[in-house]
């Protein structure tokens, strides 16, 4: 049986982010420069149905936070991966909003403290921006590093956070 996967824009800021989710959760938030087509593409064979009703709680999670009444994400995630990917998605729900992890942390934290690279792979594949928090991950040194939704956007999520953390 195909797939069912309900989808939406969420607006916000003058920004189109793509959102979408199974009957189970949100399986895939982008970032304001991935289209359509960037999140069709991770679900092969899927079948796709805009479904604002479907996405409004989503939707208004995501806001929420992105407005900075919301600290912590309530609704399920509905995220595929291999065994080792889950693992580190599961580390990345464990870092409290306005706190941020090192790659090393992560690998220690799942009980493989060498696989440090591998970490950072499994968080670029992280399918979920922003609610699976892999932009409170930074490098050693205090680094901004790489992130699937770009820089700019890393910066402005932890700025954010550092913002409301502290009022």
């Amino acid at each position: 049986m195909e797939q069912k996967i309900y989808w939406d824009i969420l607006d916000f800021n003058h920004n189109e982010i793509y959102i979408s989710a199974t009957e189970k959760g949100l399986c895939y938030v982008g970032s304001p420069e991935e289209d359509y087509e960037v999140m069709a593409k991770r679900f092969p064979g899927a079948v796709f149905e805009k479904n604002e009703e479907m996405m409004k709680p989503y939707k208004q999670e995501l806001t929420e936070y992105l407005e900075g009444k919301l600290l912590q994400f309530s609704l399920p995630v509905d995220v595929k991966g291999t065994p080792f990917q889950e693992a580190v998605w599961e580390a990345l729900k464990e870092i409290p909003y306005g706190e941020t992890h090192t790659y090393s942390d992560i690998a220690g934290k799942i009980g493989k403290p060498a696989a440090v690279r591998a970490v950072g792979t499994a968080i670029g594949a992280n399918p979920v921006l922003i609610s699976v928090p892999c932009h409170r991950v930074i490098g050693k040194n205090g680094a901004i590093t790489g992130y699937r939704g770009g820089i700019a956007m890393k910066q402005h999520l932890l700025e954010l956070e550092k913002t409301h953390f502290r009022s």
